[in-house]
Formats: C-alpha cells, structure tokens, sequence
C-alpha cells in the first residue's frame, strides 16, 4: 500500500481525500449455510482492505495536520435483508470503523464519513430485471433510481473544504428508501 501511495504522491501530488468504495461478491445465504469463512470474505473486503488503505494515507495526512476519509458502505444495513448477514456485518463493521476513526483522526484534522448508497444500477446490475426495478421505485419516497453521479455529488461534498465540520457521520444517498 505504501508503493501505492507513493506512486499516486508521485504523480497527483500529496493524497488528501481517500474514497475506500471496495465492491465485490455479495452471495445470499441462508443462516444455516453460513460459515465463518463467509463472514471472512466480506470483512477481507470491507473491514481490512479500508484499513490498510488508511493506514498508507496517515502519514501525510498527519504531516498535513488535515485530510477526508470516505468509505462507500450500502443502505444494506438498515434494509437487513433475509440471507445477507454476511455482507450486513462488514457493512456495519463499515459504520464503526468510521465513527471510531472520526474520534482518533479528528484530532490531527482528518474527517471520516461514510456514504451509504441505496440501489444504484452499474455494470454489474444489468441481469436486474424491469419488474425487480420498478418494485424498488414504487418504494422510493423522491420515486426515481439513483444514478452513479447522486452518490458521487455526496462523496465530492465530504471530501470538499465545505465539509470540514462533518465527520463521523454516515449520508445515506438511496431516495429517502429507509426512512424510518
């Protein structure tokens, strides 16, 4: 991660916002399928891979005495959906690892934030049929799907000067879908 890093340092100059959006498999199971190595595999991918990426960008972020910290995490958390448990768990450990890191960072000037998306079509929705859509919409309080630029008109918030007195706090960018 260092190399990394250094490398982006080399080119873009000093890292001053990190955006930690991991995605990867997200396979229902069943309670009684579930294993521990399936909790794993999501905590590899939410939980581990953010930290060490954290960890690479302190330094300077400290040196600076100021930096944003975003992780992208899911409205998953509140849905809770029957069969995700797994992924709900990293996606919670997402939520702690935030406010957790807003109270030890705020000190050196680093916000940490974290933006929660709802359903938001990319690549890898296109099996996602038109009924499996419209149902989705019909529960949507603003009643339209979110596009990759709401999440990232979010993402360039917290990450922007404007925002410098946010932190440890999650914006959830899903068209009102869980309001309680």
């Amino acid at each position: 991660m260092a190399g990394l890093v250094s490398a982006v340092g080399g080119r873009l100059g000093p890292v001053e916002a990190l955006v930690i959006n991991a995605t990867g498999p997200q396979p229902a199971i069943a309670v009684e399928d579930l294993t521990w190595e399936s909790h794993l595999d999501q905590l590899r991918f939410f939980v581990k891979s953010p930290t060490l990426l954290v960890q690479a960008v302190l330094p300077g972020m400290k040196a600076r005495r100021g930096g944003r910290i975003i992780h992208i995490g899911s409205d998953m958390f509140e849905r809770a959906l029957p069969r995700m448990s797994a992924y709900v768990a990293a996606k919670g450990a997402q939520i702690g690892l935030t406010r957790s890191w807003a109270r030890e960072l705020g000190p050196h000037g680093i916000t940490v934030n974290l933006v929660a998306p709802g359903f938001i079509p990319v690549e890898r929705h296109a099996d996602v049929g038109a009924e499996e859509r419209g149902s989705y919409i019909a529960d949507l309080p603003l009643g339209r799907i979110g596009t990759p630029k709401d999440v990232a008109a979010a993402v360039a918030f917290l990450a922007s000067d404007e925002a410098g007195y946010i932190t440890g706090e999650r914006v959830t960018v899903n068209g009102g879908h869980t309001i309680d």
